[in-house]
């Protein structure tokens, strides 16, 4: 079980004002695919973005070039421990660290960033509400010094179950006890129009709380934690149930289980894989409206 902690998600007024923290752009862009390549996206690093702009004294993850298993041909899946563990050190991150993780455009690169820390036994992280987009919108302080923080050693404890495969999900679809969540847009639950990801539709049995459902438009920030609860238990998500997330490869979905983290939902994992993967296997079953 994920223990919760005390301060899991914090405000562009606190992250200005409270300097202690490691705090860090994680900015990726998902761009549209070469026309000679059959994958989904192009991923293009936010390194430029950062450099022309950040929070002061925030460094820069790049998920995908540095947090990923770049060994496999799906993206963004997540790394050995001992990958992650090094990269987490040369940026500073040890025991005692203080985290707060940030991102522009869509939340979801820095609760992916939050997921994984939390995944390899890193609790002592949080998620800056709105990101980078509400910080600028309040036309608070940037900076475009390039920040590194100390080297220190980072000791990866990891949680079983976190994470898991298709074939722990197709285990699972039998089962009662587990509720499949698709965090994806509703027509790409519904399997309307072609998609992406491959054969259009969803896994078998899943329920649609769709990620951006569970951040205000305008502000960028997460829902109330009131909405986002009513969000799930209007489609039968419930705390005793084992909750597995998914979306079109593993990102979005982790802002689902941010908030049902804070919920105290106790059972929580992410199809790492998810429709990038669910989708390309003919030997998987699909469903569709």
């Amino acid at each position: 079980m994920l223990s919760l902690v005390s301060l899991v998600v914090v405000s562009v007024s606190w992250a200005q004002e409270y300097h202690d923290p490691h705090q860090f752009d994680c900015t990726t862009h998902l761009l549209p695919a070469e026309a000679d390549t059959d994958a989904p996206y192009r991923i293009v690093s936010g390194k430029a973005d950062y450099e022309a702009g950040h929070i002061p004294g925030a460094g820069f993850l790049d998920l995908q070039g540095e947090l990923s298993d770049n060994t496999t041909k799906l993206r963004f899946m997540l790394p050995s421990a001992d990958q992650f563990a090094a990269a987490m050190s040369r940026h500073g991150v040890g025991q005692g660290t203080r985290v707060v993780v940030y991102s522009a455009g869509g939340i979801m690169w820095a609760t992916r960033v939050w997921w994984m820390l939390s995944a390899f036994g890193f609790d002592n992280a949080a998620v800056l509400d709105g990101g980078w987009d509400k910080w600028r919108a309040e036309g608070r302080s940037l900076s475009t010094a390039l920040c590194t923080y100390p080297p220190a050693q980072f000791l990866a404890r990891p949680r079983p179950g976190l994470f898991i495969g298709k074939d722990q999900v197709v285990a699972a679809l039998s089962d009662p006890k587990t509720m499949m969540v698709n965090a994806l847009s509703p027509d790409y639950h519904r399997g309307a129009g072609p998609s992406r990801y491959g054969r259009p539709g969803r896994v078998p049995g899943s329920v649609n709380v769709p990620a951006a459902s569970l951040l205000d438009p305008t502000t960028h920030t997460f829902v109330p934690l009131a909405e986002a609860r009513a969000k799930f238990h209007a489609v039968g998500v419930e705390p005793t149930k084992q909750v597995m997330t998914y979306c079109g490869g593993g990102i979005s979905a982790t802002v689902d289980l941010f908030l049902l983290h804070q919920l105290g939902y106790p059972h929580l994992t992410l199809y790492d894989g998810s429709l990038g993967e669910w989708a390309q296997d003919p030997t998987l079953p699909i469903e569709t409206d």
